[in-house]
């Protein structure tokens, strides 16, 4: 594909600049490695743009801290020391593995999940962040912590400039509906098929 050429012609009535401002909804799906790797990069991107990022990691245990937090939280440093890219928060809204669920009950999980949703629908509505990343967000449908027509309301009735990217296996059918972007990562060859455990700078 030629640099700036799309495959078909838009008929939507907007202009060129309208649609290069479109607020987006992201879905990272499919069983394979790099679904939350791939949305932090975004969250890079963004705030090189000078955008608003706000990080919202489900299901994961608040004690664990990833690269990529330290990474972000880095940046977060350098904007507000020399203005350079744009404010980060990073938000741990739930505890516990999505393949293992230990701490705590299920009840004490679906709590924070919705307690989670609930802070980024004040944001969406306030339009505090320019970028969403909800990471783990699809385990919360599957589950049936979340209710589905709330969430598919609020993405798609969301004011302003606001993109979201949503990650996750196994992702809503509702949710691939309203997805501007939906890629699903495949899992050709993994080292834990070999018994290898995470690696420092792969996993982590």
């Amino acid at each position: 594909m030629a640099k700036g050429v799309t495959p078909v012609q838009a008929a939507d009535g907007l202009t060129t600049r309208q649609r290069r401002n479109s607020p987006l909804v992201i879905v990272h799906g499919g069983a394979g490695k790099g679904k939350s790797t791939a949305a932090f990069g975004l969250a890079l991107r963004g705030w090189n743009q000078g955008w608003s990022i706000g990080v919202f990691q489900f299901v994961k245990s608040a004690k664990w801290r990833i690269g990529e937090q330290a990474a972000l939280a880095a940046l977060d440093d350098v904007h507000r020391t020399t203005g350079q890219g744009g404010p980060i928060e990073w938000h741990k809204m739930g505890s516990g593995w999505s393949w293992s669920r230990k701490a705590g009950t299920e009840e004490d999980h679906a709590e924070a999940a919705r307690e989670g949703w609930a802070e980024i629908k004040r944001r969406l509505a306030d339009e505090t962040h320019t970028l969403y990343v909800l990471d783990e967000f699809t385990y919360l449908l599957k589950w049936g912590w979340l209710d589905i027509d709330d969430v598919v309301a609020t993405l798609t009735n969301r004011p302003g400039y606001q993109h979201v990217v949503i990650t996750g296996r196994d992702p809503h059918p509702r949710l691939l509906e309203i997805a501007d972007v939906a890629t699903e990562m495949t899992k050709i060859a993994h080292p834990f098929d070999k018994g290898q455990k995470g690696q420092k700078g792969i996993e982590w």
